[in-house]
């Protein structure tokens, strides 16, 4: 399968992160600021949004003489033992969070054998999940999420995927033509939040930014009822935003 996307922001701000991960851990007694720029090859501005990124993700800690060592998530997520348990447990950390900061549904979606799987997700009482009353796996033309992932592949992979599931027409808004859903496809640009407005399902809108690295192919989205509509263009934004993590979680 090849891929078609280019590396966004987040993916850059993750790679950043894994360099400044890497100088850390050279130092287990500790490694100062700026020791940690001059190795990582970072400016103090940007090595500074990093580190206070990587600290409220628990990936590094603060030692009272100001110097930086890995964090308990980061030796946790790195350790032989337990990694899968501990990748998802911060996930879900992390989509909690998230769906509290935009008051929304947040999901993490990959692209996995060929099919659109929603592999976690944070909703609740006030941020109610999407009813998925049609299988993601066989519409993603119509949802937010299996647009985002398509986009990440090339064309021959886009056609394979329609091929092998037919563009039902789920609500009056849903795209059934395989050439006009592709056009769009190719001209979405990578840093632009796919939508879905009533598309898979009347009442909800969607939007989903691509959480992309080396061969994987991912996105995270967030979904609404439609009488908060007015909220989503924020609410995808605060998505790109928290994409860094995200990515650099399923790096480590």
């Amino acid at each position: 399968m090849a891929l078609m996307h280019e590396p966004t922001a987040p993916y850059h701000s993750a790679q950043d992160a894994l360099r400044v991960l890497e100088s850390v851990a050279r130092h287990p007694a500790g490694a100062a600021t700026a020791q940690l720029a001059r190795e990582a090859g970072l400016d103090p501005g940007r090595l500074t949004a990093l580190l206070r990124m990587l600290r409220r993700e628990g990936y590094v800690e603060q030692t009272a003489d100001g110097a930086w060592i890995t964090g308990d998530i980061l030796r946790r997520l790195t350790s032989a033992h337990g990694h899968e348990r501990a990748l998802r447990e911060k996930l879900q950390q992390t989509l909690d969070r998230l769906r509290d900061a935009v008051g929304a549904a947040v999901y993490i979606s990959r692209y996995e054998d060929g099919e659109v799987r929603v592999t976690q997700y944070a909703a609740g009482p006030s941020a109610p999940a999407v009813n998925e009353w049609v299988d993601f796996r066989s519409s993603a033309h119509a949802t937010a999420v299996g647009k985002s992932l398509l986009t990440q592949l090339d064309h021959d992979a886009r056609r394979d995927h329609l091929s092998r599931h037919r563009m039902a027409r789920l609500t009056s808004r849903t795209i059934t033509s395989d050439r006009l859903l592709l056009s769009r496809l190719e001209s979405q640009p990578p840093t632009v939040p796919v939508l879905d407005l009533q598309e898979y399902a009347v009442g909800t809108v969607c939007a989903a930014v691509p959480i992309t690295a080396g061969a994987s192919v991912g996105c995270l989205a967030v979904s609404l009822p439609v009488e908060r509509a007015h909220r989503l263009r924020r609410a995808a934004d605060a998505l790109n935003r928290h994409a860094a993590p995200v990515l650099l979680s399923l790096a480590l």
